[in-house]
């Protein structure tokens, strides 16, 4: 059965990127490699993910500069899932990473959105059933 591998964010520097992916958020750099004329093929995940990852391309037409920070119209366009909310939310949030709002309980789960370094929304969710201890409680 296929599966969704990658998506894209467009960035305005690999470097600062991949520090912010990795630092503040907790991905794993899966590959960087040199492509030649200053572009590089950059993939971060978070850990222990096997399928989707997101592949870092810096923009390098005026069109994709102009979409850094609003590749989805302002709407949150990414969703990143855990299993210890209250975990990842303290260690994102002392990391720098800016939560717009205080984390808040929805039908579905545990939830709060927050901005990547260019401005791009994302939401970090706890779906219910979804916590380590099996609990259920969100």
């Amino acid at each position: 059965m296929p599966y969704l591998g990658l998506v894209t964010v467009v960035v305005r520097d690999y470097d600062e990127a991949i520090a912010f992916y990795v630092d503040a958020l907790g991905f794993e750099l899966r590959e960087d490699t040199d492509l030649g004329g200053g572009k590089r093929w950059v993939v971060v995940a978070p850990p222990g993910s096997r399928e989707a990852a997101v592949l870092l391309a810096r923009a390098v037409t005026d069109g994709q500069e102009a979409a850094i920070g609003e590749q989805t119209g302002g709407r949150v366009g990414w969703f990143l899932n855990t299993e210890a909310f209250e975990r990842d939310y303290a260690r994102m949030r002392d990391a720098g990473v800016e939560f717009e709002q205080a984390p808040r309980d929805e039908p579905y789960g545990t939830v709060a959105v927050f901005r990547d370094l260019y401005g791009n929304r994302w939401d970090l969710i706890q779906l219910l059933g979804d916590r380590a201890d099996g609990d259920g409680a969100g």
